[in-house]
C-alpha cells in the first residue's frame, strides 16, 4: 500500500522504563498546538492507574486506562478490544480523533504491542503502526539496562530514542549512556528532551517503524509470544479517603527512600493533604522525588488519596501500617 493511499489512523507507540518521563512527555504533545485530535490509550502495571490525573487535557481527548496489567502480556488481549471499540465507534461518528498514542507500562516489551499491529487483520486494517518513541532516564538509564531485559528491548526497538533528566548528570556520564543507547540501536535518532520539551514534528507522522528493520534484529518477531516478567516485582496501591498529616507523610516518605529506596522502581500518586484545597501529585524513582501541587478539589467533591509502588521485594506491609500512621486522625490521637 503505498503512502499516498493508506488512510488508516496512525499510532505511536511511547515507552521507556519506570520514571523514564513518559506521562511528562505525553502532556507536552498534548499541549502543543498541532491541531489533532488524539486518543490515548494508558497502561498501568498495577492495579490503580493515576495518569489521568496526571494529565493535562482540554475535554477533547479520548483517555482509555488499561490497568492491573502489562500492555505486552497479560492486557494485550484488552489493547485489541479498545483499538476495535475505538475504531467502531469512530465510523459510527461517537467519537472524533486523528491519531492514537500508546503509553505502555515501564515494565513493557515493546515487542509484543507492536506485534498487535501486524497479527490481527482487523485491527492492521484500521491502524497504522507510525513509530516507537522510548524515553531513558539518564540519571538510571544504565542500571535499568543492566538489570532488566524490558529497558534492552524499549531501546533495541526504538525508532526515536529521548534521553531525559541530563541536568541530574555530568556531561561525562550523559556521553557514556548515548554512546550506549547508539550501540545498542544505531538506526534511531537520539536527542535530549528536558521536562517533556521535544520537536512535536520528530516524534508524530515520523513513519518510523520498519517492519524488515525489526524482522533482522528479531526473525520470530511476528511469532514470538512467550514474554514474563520478574515475579520479585509487584506493585500494590495505598488509598485513603481519610487526608493525611504533611509532615508525617513527609518524615515517612524520607525514612521509606533511605532504607528501600534501591528497590522502589517507581511511586506516584495523588494526595489529599490534610488543610491544603488542592491535589498534591507525587513522583518518585528510587531516591529521587518529587512533589507539586495539583489542580483543586471540585466542589462536592471528597478528597482521598491514591498511591502507587513498583518495586522488587517492597515490604508492603510495613510501607501500609507507616502510610496509614500518616492519616490525620492517627496523628491527632497519637
Amino acid at each position: 500500500m503505498s503512502t499516498a493511499a493508506d488512510h488508516r489512523i496512525p499510532v505511536t507507540i511511547l515507552t521507556g522504563f519506570l520514571g523514564a518521563g513518559k506521562t511528562t512527555l505525553l502532556n507536552r504533545i498534548l499541549r502543543e498546538p498541532h491541531g489533532q485530535r488524539i486518543a490515548v490509550i494508558e497502561n498501568e502495571f498495577g492495579e490503580a492507574g493515576i495518569d489521568n490525573d496526571l494529565l493535562v487535557t482540554d475535554g477533547d481527548e479520548q483517555i482509555v486506562e488499561m490497568n492491573n496489567g502489562c500492555i505486552c502480556c497479560t492486557v494485550r488481549g484488552d489493547l485489541i478490544r479498545i483499538l476495535g471499540d475505538l475504531g467502531a465507534r469512530r465510523r459510527d461518528g461517537a467519537v472524533s480523533f486523528d491519531r492514537v498514542i500508546i503509553e505502555t507500562t515501564g515494565l513493557a516489551d515493546p515487542a509484543p504491542v507492536a506485534q498487535t499491529f501486524f497479527i490481527d487483520d482487523a485491527i492492521a486494517a484500521d491502524y497504522r503502526l507510525d513509530g516507537i518513541v522510548t524515553v531513558v532516564d539518564a540519571r538510571h538509564g544504565h542500571e535499568q539496562l543492566d538489570q532488566h531485559h524490558e529497558a534492552q528491548e524499549q531501546v533495541a526497538f526504538a525508532d526515536r530514542i529521548l534521553v531525559s533528566k541530563v541536568d541530574l548528570v555530568g556531561d561525562d556520564a550523559r556521553q557514556n549512556l548515548e554512546a550506549r543507547l547508539r550501540r545498542m540501536n544505531v538506526r534511531a535518532p537520539l536527542q535530549r528532551v528536558d521536562f517533556g520539551r521535544a520537536p512535536i514534528d520528530d516524534l508524530l507522522d515520523m513513519r518510523g517503524f520498519d517492519l524488515d528493520a525489526i524482522l533482522e534484529i528479531e526473525p520470530g518477531f511476528l511469532s514470538e509470544d512467550d514474554h514474563e516478567h520478574d515475579a520479585a516485582i509487584r506493585s500494590f496501591v495505598f488509598r485513603s479517603d481519610e487526608p493525611l498529616d504533611q509532615s508525617a507523610l513527609e518524615d515517612f516518605l524520607a525514612d521509606m527512600v533511605q532504607r528501600h529506596g534501591p528497590q522502589l522502581f517507581r511511586y506516584k500518586g495523588v494526595l489529599a493533604i490534610d488543610g491544603l484545597g488542592s491535589r498534591v501529585v507525587l513522583q518518585g524513582v528510587h531516591m529521587m522525588m518529587s512533589t507539586d501541587v495539583g489542580r483543586p478539589w471540585a466542589a462536592g467533591e471528597t478528597p482521598s488519596s491514591t498511591l502507587v509502588f513498583i518495586g522488587r521485594d517492597l515490604p508492603e506491609a510495613e510501607m501500609r501500617a507507616g502510610l496509614a500512621q500518616c492519616c490525620i486522625g492517627r496523628v491527632q490521637a497519637a
